[in-house]
C-alpha cells in the first residue's frame, strides 16, 4: 500500500467511525426524546384524572351526581 492508498484507507476509516458515531448520537437522542414524550404524556394523563377527580367531587359536594 503506498502512501496515498494508506491516508485514503486511514480517511475511510475515520469516515465510517464518524457515521457510526453519528448514528450512535440519533439513536441516543431519539429515545431521549421518545422518553420526555412519555413523561408528558403520564404527566397529561395525571393531571386530567386529578381534574376529574376534583370535578366529581365538587359534584358531589353540590349534590349533582346522582
Amino acid at each position: 500500500m503506498n502512501q496515498s492508498q494508506n491516508i485514503s484507507y486511514q480517511a475511510g476509516q475515520a469516515k465510517g467511525q464518524t457515521q457510526e458515531k453519528a448514528s450512535t448520537m440519533m439513536d441516543k437522542a431519539g429515545n431521549a426524546a421518545q422518553s420526555a414524550k412519555e413523561s408528558c404524556q403520564e404527566a397529561g394523563q395525571q393531571v386530567m384524572a386529578k381534574a376529574q377527580g376534583a370535578a366529581d367531587a365538587a359534584k358531589n359536594a353540590v349534590g349533582m351526581n346522582k
